[in-house]
């Protein structure tokens, strides 16, 4: 199972990688989401996958009797989704307010500080 979900987190951090190379907002939007995504997968995947096993030492013992599952990683996936979505909601604001203040979303006419053809400067005083 961890093969096939190793697989699935170079997929995901491929796409996001494609995503995040683009020139539009919203395709980096959604990298970045991805990106995320494969970031908690992969926390996930690599905190063991052992289900029906719950991370609870029975009383009077120091330690599990039987192989059981990691709570870190799923405290860190939590902390992440968390952290993730607090980020994407920011930027999700901040693509929306650079839209409607320059009217695009493509990166490459936002590098414009000013005004293409600008008027000239007077020649006499």
């Amino acid at each position: 199972m961890e093969f096939v979900l190793s697989f699935l987190v170079g997929a995901y951090f491929i796409g996001a990688v494609y995503l995040l190379l683009s020139r539009h907002l919203i395709r980096l939007l959604l990298g970045a989401a991805l990106l995320s995504n494969a970031v908690n997968l992969l926390i996930f995947t690599a905190g063991r996958l052992a289900h029906e096993v719950p991370p609870v030492i029975p009383s009077g013992l120091q330690v599990p009797e039987t192989v059981t599952a990691n709570p870190l990683p799923q405290a860190l996936v939590l902390t992440a989704i968390v952290i993730a979505f607090s980020i994407f909601a920011y930027l999700l604001v901040l693509c929306m307010r650079a839209y409607q203040e320059l009217g695009t979303d493509d990166t490459a006419y936002m590098r414009v500080a000013e005004p293409v053809d600008p008027p000239r400067p007077p020649l006499g005083y």
